[in-house]
């Protein structure tokens, strides 16, 4: 699945992943490829990425929004 991580100032990253934690409002949760359509709000945390080869990319968001739909994850983080 296709991944982008957009700040207000800049892009943080893009590219294909394995999966995706996030630190949601009720709980923190996982995104994996084929994952069914959501819309998400974010609280303070860290977001931590895999990528295809299984390297690991941490990142830390003051909180934000995330949309999954056809295999491609929007995470617009503050």
């Amino acid at each position: 699945m296709y991944l982008e991580i957009i700040t207000p100032d800049k892009k943080l990253f893009s590219g294909e992943v394995k999966s995706v934690k996030l630190p949601g409002s009720d709980g923190s949760f996982g995104i994996l490829n084929n994952h069914a359509p959501i819309i998400a709000s974010l609280k303070k945390g860290t977001v931590k990425v895999v990528d295809n080869k299984d390297a690991v990319e941490n990142f830390d968001i003051n909180g934000g929004v995330v949309e999954m739909l056809n295999n491609k994850v929007i995470l617009l983080a503050e």
